[in-house]
């Protein structure tokens, strides 16, 4: 029964994920229920900009947004490895950047990343949970995965509309 009802949650994500027109709207959607199914205080979706060496937030609820070299932190170390990264002990990875929790204010306990990808196989971006109660595990990796491909689809989509839009 369980399985049912993750899945219908699951479509009527992806129904309401159709509605969205913009990042503002869409992104929001899809960190709201990455967060919920997982369990995860928080979620971000860093935009990775390959011409400035940089990831940045589109979205990371409750603080403003974040700029960082894509060389730095664990996303930075995901975008590198082009592979998720977990961590249980966020102050032990020797990627982790205590900086954003000093200047934030926030603490972070444990971190999982996913790189977003497109279809051409290039990073655009990373998806990162923080803070779940118990440990992070694979099955969360597996989840994490899955909807990176979400926001990968949802990104090229919008830039398909954006392609194909008339000029007046």
């Amino acid at each position: 029964m369980k399985y049912v009802t993750r899945s219908q949650k699951l479509a009527e994500f992806a129904k309401e994920l159709l509605d969205k027109k913009s990042l503002e709207q869409g992104l929001p959607h899809i960190a709201k229920y990455v967060k919920e199914v997982v369990g995860a205080e928080r979620c971000s979706i860093f935009i990775y900009n390959a011409a400035k060496n940089e990831l940045w937030t589109t979205l990371a609820d409750g603080i403003e947004k974040i700029n960082i070299p894509s060389n730095k932190g664990i996303v930075g170390y995901t975008i590198k490895v082009k592979k998720p990264v977990i961590t249980n002990d966020a102050y032990s990875h020797p990627e982790f950047l205590t900086e954003i929790d000093e200047q934030t204010g926030y603490k972070t306990n444990n971190i999982v990343t996913a790189p977003i990808f497109n279809s051409q196989r290039d990073i655009i971006g990373v998806l990162e949970l923080l803070n779940k109660a118990d440990d992070f595990d694979n099955d969360d990796v597996r989840f994490m995965i899955f909807f990176a491909h979400y926001v990968s689809g949802f990104i090229e989509l919008l830039n398909t509309y954006k392609d194909e839009e008339v000029d007046e």
